[in-house]
């Protein structure tokens, strides 16, 4: 998809798109880095677990999905490699969006706000 598919005004000439189109994703991409960074897994391991990602039956042509590949990739290789469960990382999600649901307007989103379950 181009910026000429969307309802988005074209940029000026000389200015780049955002690399990222929202802000998860250039968290879960510097996620991925810091893991790296501190030996948990190899740059092989982690091209592996996305290439598998992103070869998947229902992964969108034309790469819209990209990131949302990218989360799964790094889910999976942190429960491969038995750093944190799958049920772990959804509970926190939950966690996180009940203190987002939970954080008043213009506040930060802490997840100490999160009231529970």
């Amino acid at each position: 998809m181009s910026r000429r598919d969307t309802d988005l005004p074209e940029l000026p000439p000389g200015v780049d798109a955002p690399v990222f189109a929202e802000p998860w994703q250039a968290e879960a991409f510097a996620m991925t880095v810091a893991l790296h960074d501190k030996g948990l897994f190899s740059w092989s391991e982690w091209a592996q677990a996305l290439s598998t990602e992103v070869k998947k039956p229902g992964a969108a042509a034309d790469g819209h999905d990209y990131y949302e590949r990218w989360l799964a990739a790094l889910e999976g290789l942190l429960a491969t490699k038995g750093l944190a469960a799958k049920s772990d990382v959804d509970a926190m999600a939950e966690a996180w969006e009940r203190a987002a649901n939970a954080t008043p307007h213009g506040k930060p989103i802490l997840l100490e706000n999160d009231p529970g379950p």
